[in-house]
């Protein structure tokens, strides 16, 4: 089982520790601007509960969580115009996934054809 680093990265900026200049926010997650952008359009949407990943995310929160994130992630994909022309959703599950963070998120990547 893994543990929740109460010091991550993310969890200091849902506690305000860490300064963010958020681009949405509701009751499940914020959204921001990814500070090593791999597109033009490079977003980081995380939930607001204490979930290393997505495995732990899906094992611990509730139904009600889990569509409000996803929500979320749609809800930020709209806001910022990328719909039209499409965007990819990325999630890191761990050290071999090639997750940095110990905190779920979901990165969103669009602005131009992404390879595959």
């Amino acid at each position: 089982m893994k543990v929740y680093d109460e010091n991550n990265v993310f969890a200091k900026m849902l506690k305000g520790d860490i300064p963010v200049n958020k681009i949405y926010e509701d009751d499940f997650a914020i959204a921001f601007a990814d500070i090593h952008p791999k597109a033009p359009v490079h977003l980081l949407v995380i939930p607001k509960g204490t979930y290393t990943d997505f495995s732990d995310f899906t094992a611990k929160a509730s139904a009600n969580e889990i569509a409000g994130f996803f929500k979320a992630v749609g809800k930020v994909a709209e806001k910022q115009g990328l719909t039209e022309n499409g965007y990819r959703l990325v999630m890191n599950t761990g050290r071999d996934g090639g997750q940095e963070v110990p905190h779920l998120h979901v990165h969103i990547l669009a602005g131009k054809k992404l390879p595959f």
